[in-house]
């Protein structure tokens, strides 16, 4: 199993979703602008996909890939196999009562959430009707993500990094449904019962592909076997820990809802550009590395496992560092272009593109933690992560507070930006300490090199804007136009960049290339 090869795997297809995925938000935004309407749906979105992120991809792929592949080499497949659909029932079993609880208690769920809807009665009971709906979701998504682990630990990366553009298809659709006038609902309404059916879909195709892997999961009476329990004991502090960016943005929404209306909205805009890096690049490679370190760990291999530490760090700074100048400095002609008609005003471009400049800064802080959080996770420890994370959310509550008054909705980006560096340098101080992360000497070698190339990228970058009429002013189809030019020249000058300063080698694609043609 080679690194490089199954991040980009993942990588490929998380573009993919994330190119689909825009072209969702473009829909969302002309039908439901950055409103009230769009205000109660984010916010009810980030219900279940808080859990998802925690509890799901979090938590339960965390703990479950390491003790799963611990398992297999201990006891053989058909052990791992029968740990896999235990943990299945018992996810699912919980899962159905949190589910029911949930909707029994969702006006005081959405009011915990989003404290400032309470002075709109419309837009609370908007917000309650859609978290009933799309709540459900966190059963089918999650079950998603334990297949996943299955196939992800067999080395097939494809199936469970495909699933999310199941998810994007569906809402899209949602969203031609409404625009063609086929259902008399709102088309807040018509994107929840999408986002709810999308995790249907989802789970149907992730149980064909387990089947195809020769790794059919059936769905067994709940049974506490002393490996689940293991799983749930390390899982529990997993939660918080391998979920604290989704925990931060949380907190953001909480204190956004007490701001100006449409700040919730942009704050989601500004985290789905942000996150197309962070899913491409950071999740890409912590999923592809958490497999390899569990197996290395266990069967003694500590110089290979240091190595693929070093290579993750390196190829997520190769791509995040230029993801983070190109989200700062073409913001206004990304925000302009993708979401700016229909509903989506003028006003919310300008407040989106202000929490998306200040929110990239911590963009590398976002990526590196996917990538360090597998060095923890490889040796089932999820308690060292989980008080960093504490440490990072109160960090971000008590920056939030400080910062919402004078720089508004600037300063709940910027709180979660600092508090995501925080975590980073706990994170991988811990791991130097355990000599898990130690730099060897390409790794000294590159970083200052990727540090050059990306300064002379930034540079370019705003010369070329500097020659060029603001976005603002221009109609739409000179803004796709240029964007376009922009981005697709972009890329060579930050390739070239990187091989004449030496922060990248040609060897090293070639070397990809010959293993995969291999």
């Amino acid at each position: 199993m080679n690194l490089m090869r199954a991040a980009a795997t993942v990588g490929g297809l998380t573009m993919m979703s994330r190119i689909l995925g825009f072209a969702r938000d473009v829909l969302v935004a002309g039908l439901l602008g950055a409103g009230a309407a769009a205000d109660a749906f984010f916010v009810a979105q980030k219900l279940p996909n808080l859990l998802r992120r925690m509890f799901a991809e979090g938590a339960f792929s965390a703990a479950f890939v390491p003790i799963y592949n611990r398992i297999r080499v201990e006891s053989g497949p058909a052990a791992a196999h029968a740990f896999a659909e235990a943990a299945l029932s018992v996810l699912v079993c919980s899962l159905l009562v949190i589910l029911l609880a949930a909707q029994a208690a969702m006006p005081w769920v959405v009011t915990v959430f989003a404290p400032g809807f309470s002075d709109d009665p419309e837009k609370f009971n908007l917000a309650v009707d859609l978290a009933r709906i799309v709540f459900p979701y966190i059963v089918f998504i999650s079950a998603v993500a334990l297949v996943g682990g299955v196939l992800n630990s067999l080395g097939r990366f494809g199936a469970f990094a495909g699933a999310p553009v199941l998810f994007n298809l569906c809402l899209i659709a949602g969203c031609v449904v409404s625009l063609q006038h086929w259902v008399d609902a709102d088309p807040a309404v018509v994107q929840a019962w999408a986002l709810m059916l999308s995790g249907m879909v989802q789970l149907g195709a992730m149980l064909v592909a387990a089947n195809r892997a020769g790794a059919e999961l059936r769905f067994r009476l709940p049974r506490l076997t002393p490996e689940v329990k293991r799983l749930l004991k390390v899982a529990a502090p997993a939660a918080l820990g391998a979920g604290v960016y989704q925990v931060n943005v949380l907190v953001d929404t909480m204190i956004a809802s007490l701001l100006a209306e449409g700040t919730v909205s942009a704050l989601y805009y500004a985290d789905r550009l942000v996150q197309l890096p962070l899913g491409v690049v950071g999740i890409a490679v912590g999923t592809a590395l958490l497999p390899l370190l569990s197996t290395r760990i266990k069967e003694g291999a500590l110089d290979d496992a240091r190595n693929h530490m070093n290579r993750a760090m390196e190829m997520t700074l190769l791509v995040a560092l230029p993801a983070l100048v190109g989200l700062a400095t073409l913001g206004m002609p990304i925000v302009a272009t993708l979401f700016e008609r229909g509903a989506f005003t003028p006003e919310a471009t300008t407040r989106t593109v202000e929490v998306m400049t200040v929110l990239a800064f911590g963009l590398p802080a976002f990526v590196l933690a996917k990538v360090l959080s597998p060095g923890f996770y490889a040796r089932e420890d999820t308690a060292t992560p989980t008080r960093y994370a504490v440490v990072a959310l109160v960090a971000n509550v008590v920056l939030n507070l400080a910062f919402m008054q004078p720089l508004a909705h600037m300063g709940i980006a910027l709180a979660t930006a600092l508090s995501a560096w925080i975590n980073v340098f706990l994170l991988a101080r811990r791991l130097n300490r355990d000599r898990l992360l130690v730099g060897d000497a390409r790794l000294r070698r590159t970083l200052p090199r990727i540090l050059l190339a990306n300064l002379l990228f930034a540079a370019a970058i705003l010369g070329v804007l500097e020659a060029l009429p603001p976005f603002g002013t221009m109609p739409h189809a000179a803004r796709v136009l240029w964007l376009t030019l922009l981005i697709g020249a972009t890329i060579p000058v930050y390739v070239a960049f990187s091989l004449i300063t030496g922060a990248a080698r040609l060897q090293d694609f070639k070397g990809m290339l010959r293993r995969r043609k291999r």
